[in-house]
């Protein structure tokens, strides 16, 4: 699915958190969203998944305003992972898939929770309570609960947060080959410029609410006269701009 977003305004109360952001995510792409803590990221993908009642500005799913008469309709092809939003804890890894899954409408119920199950290895903890588990196992059961409708378009906020290095390779590998069989449209939201490299066909550089950069990774690199990403996002973070 193609996501645009034109213009997209919020404040709260006299605090302007994003400030008219505009971009397109082109079908089957990876776009990375960067910035610094506080600098609106939460807050825009809050206001793209329907959460969040933008200021002003407006959000189109294929072409489709995201406005109330659509947003359920919407809603069922998107979905969402953050290893900051638990779970319910006192259920069960497949207790909360199937649930999840009856909420999302799926008629193949069993067929598709056995699928994330042995897709991300699940099965060692399948019957512990999500509240019992250890973080990269919370983060593998909410990759899975993400991907439990077959999203069309995915949002993800730190995907790999908390991670030891070869499950959180693993994660990547597993999204980029998800990604490769199925036309599947994402926005990632990360620290991990690595991770940001590997994953993302482009990215946006958000500081105090607005769009300060964008482009490929290698472009910004180039750009800014760094040798990586990490080192780009770190001189965008930390320049002096117009609005401080």
């Amino acid at each position: 699915m193609k996501l645009e977003v034109k213009n997209l305004v919020k404040k709260f109360n006299s605090v302007l958190a994003v400030n008219d952001i505009s971009f397109k995510i082109e079908k089957n792409k990876t776009l990375g969203l960067l910035g610094p803590n506080g600098c609106g990221k939460t807050t825009s993908i809050g206001m793209m998944l329907g959460l969040i009642t933008p200021s002003s500005g407006q959000i189109f799913i294929n072409e489709i305003s995201l406005e109330p008469k659509n947003r359920i309709k919407l809603l069922s092809y998107m979905n969402f992972a953050s290893p900051y939003i638990e779970l319910p804890k006192k259920l069960t890894v497949r207790q909360n898939l199937e649930i999840y899954a009856r909420l999302y409408g799926l008629k193949e119920i069993d067929q598709r929770t056995n699928e994330m199950i042995e897709d991300l290895n699940l099965q060692k903890f399948l019957n512990k309570k999500t509240g019992e588990l250890s973080s990269g196992q919370k983060n593998r059961v909410a990759l899975a609960k993400s991907l439990i409708n077959k999203p069309r378009l995915l949002f993800l906020d730190e995907p790999t947060a908390s991670l030891d290095p070869d499950i959180g390779d693993f994660v990547r590998e597993y999204i980029e080959k998800y990604k490769k069989k199925n036309e599947l449209t994402i926005l990632l939201a990360s620290h991990n410029m690595r991770e940001v490299e590997r994953l993302c066909d482009e990215v946006i550089m958000m500081k105090h609410g607005q769009i300060v950069d964008r482009g490929t990774c290698i472009d910004l690199i180039q750009k800014h006269g760094r040798e990586n990403l990490e080192d780009t996002f770190l001189k965008i973070a930390r320049s002096k701009s117009e609005l401080e």
